[in-house]
């Protein structure tokens, strides 16, 4: 079996080398401590919204994207658009940089692209509904 390490993934040419430390692989830390699982689930819980991952797979594919532009992608209002910003903001996911009246944001943690790649690796290749369908396409014994 081969296993996926964050910290071997080259970060793009708009983030900080820093931005990510090297650890050691997940099998050979110690378990999770009670506040260290808390804070775990607070991320995932922050990107347990739709509107905020496609946000960020813009970004990603973008390297930087303005508040109008990321609204104008997702056909939505730009206020909605930066209030989710905000929250991945507070994560220290993204960002901002101030251009005239423009905010543009870019992905800050070189963490952030390898763990959406990697949920959608689990999506694709793990996924209930995937499962479901292919059992709703089954033929009858």
């Amino acid at each position: 079996m081969t296993e996926i390490q964050l910290q071997n993934v080259d970060p793009p040419a708009t983030q900080s080398a820093d931005a990510c430390c090297v650890r050691p692989p997940l099998a050979e830390r110690p378990l999770l401590g009670f506040v260290d699982a808390v804070k775990v689930m607070a991320l995932f819980k922050v990107l347990s919204n739709d509107t905020r991952i496609r946000i960020l797979h813009h970004i990603i594919r973008s390297g930087e994207a303005s508040v109008t532009d990321i609204a104008k992608t997702l056909g939505m209002k730009p206020q909605a658009i930066s209030n989710q910003l905000m929250r991945l903001s507070d994560t220290r996911m993204l960002k901002s940089r101030r251009d005239g009246n423009n905010v543009f944001y870019r992905v800050e943690n070189c963490c952030v692209a390898p763990l959406l790649d990697l949920a959608l690796c689990l999506m694709e290749n793990g996924s209930p509904d995937r499962t479901a369908e292919g059992a709703s396409n089954a033929q009858p014994d």
